[in-house]
């Protein structure tokens, strides 16, 4: 499973936005010109991200996004999810490639539970968390040297 465009350009706009939280809205132009996003795709994102409640939008000249909620209260499965609809590794049982007989599968049970283990994960990681992580990695930067 990989995720689409969707989510990793969906996770990276939230994100961009939670780390300028306390500096006002943000414009999507601006979003994507930091995290070198295309703006008329991210435009569409945020639409859909501020129709399920987890961005608010503003009009006029100092106007943008901000979150609709703190980012210690916005995972990234809620992220992932508006943009994605649920993870799954699989769609057993109706899905094609299943053998269409789930309670007798033990595939079926197996996806169940990695498609649960990978929610989970998401889960537990909000923004105020990926926030911390990027000023983290941007503190302290790995040195590469070329010869």
């Amino acid at each position: 499973m990989k995720l689409s465009t969707r989510a990793t350009y969906g996770v990276r706009a939230m994100l961009a936005i939670a780390m300028n939280q306390n500096k006002g809205p943000m414009m999507t132009k601006d979003i994507a010109e930091i995290q070198g996003l295309p703006p008329t795709y991210l435009e569409q994102l945020m639409v859909l991200m501020r129709k399920a409640g987890l961005l608010t939008a503003t009009r006029g000249a100092h106007g943008g996004y901000l979150l609709a909620r703190s980012p210690g209260e916005i995972t990234l499965l809620e992220i992932i999810e508006v943009l994605e609809g649920p993870l799954n590794l699989a769609e057993c049982p109706v899905g094609t490639g299943c053998c269409g007989k789930p309670e007798t599968c033990a595939l079926n049970e197996l996806w169940a539970e990695g498609s649960k283990a990978l929610s989970d994960v998401f889960a537990n990681i909000s923004l105020s968390k990926m926030v911390e992580r990027q000023r983290d990695k941007e503190a302290s930067p790995v040195l590469m040297y070329n010869i």
